[in-house]
């Protein structure tokens, strides 16, 4: 059965556009992402079934907003353009110490492939549990874990790399 796209952007459009507003922290570059979510609804809506549908859209809007955030990054790195979200996340002098631990998180992310950094976000920003964690990207409990793992290793090669410093 083709999903009603219509019905889908009024049930959990704000729920695609809260998670666009949480993970690019741009009110205008969510609201982009959001629509991108909802035009490739429209245009994979045939293949897809009309169940899970809210795990399917947090699901994509993540990947939109992660492909959007490194598009961000990379231009940045090309332009040298001092307008990145981290940028302003580490000149925020009033929360320094949340600063500095937003910015090692996101190097450790640069460490583990895409899919981890999705699981990591979930679960340990979202505060998804394990359980919800594998539901939403369609993996089992103990897939997690070890994508988990493999990004307690980065941590700790990370750290490695600091104390040698």
């Amino acid at each position: 059965m083709a999903i009603d796209v219509e019905a889908a952007y009024v049930r959990y459009g704000p729920m695609v556009l809260r998670r666009c507003r949480r993970l690019l922290r741009d009110e205008e570059a969510a609201v982009d992402a959001m629509h991108d979510v909802f035009v490739g609804l429209v245009k994979n809506g045939a293949r897809l079934e009309d169940r899970g549908m809210s795990a399917l859209l947090y699901r994509t809007a993540t990947h939109v907003s992660l492909n959007a955030l490194r598009t961000r990054r990379r231009r940045r790195e090309d332009n040298s353009a001092d307008d990145n979200v981290i940028d302003r996340i580490a000149d925020a002098t009033d929360v320094h110490e949340r600063s500095m631990s937003h910015l090692w998180f996101l190097r450790v992310l640069r460490r583990v492939p895409h899919g981890t950094r999705e699981l990591a976000i979930m679960h340990l920003v979202d505060g998804l549990t394990l359980e919800e964690t594998a539901a939403a990207a369609g993996m089992s409990v103990s897939g997690v874990r070890k994508r988990l793992a493999a990004l307690k290793l980065a941590v700790r090669e990370l750290e490695g790399i600091g104390a040698g410093r």
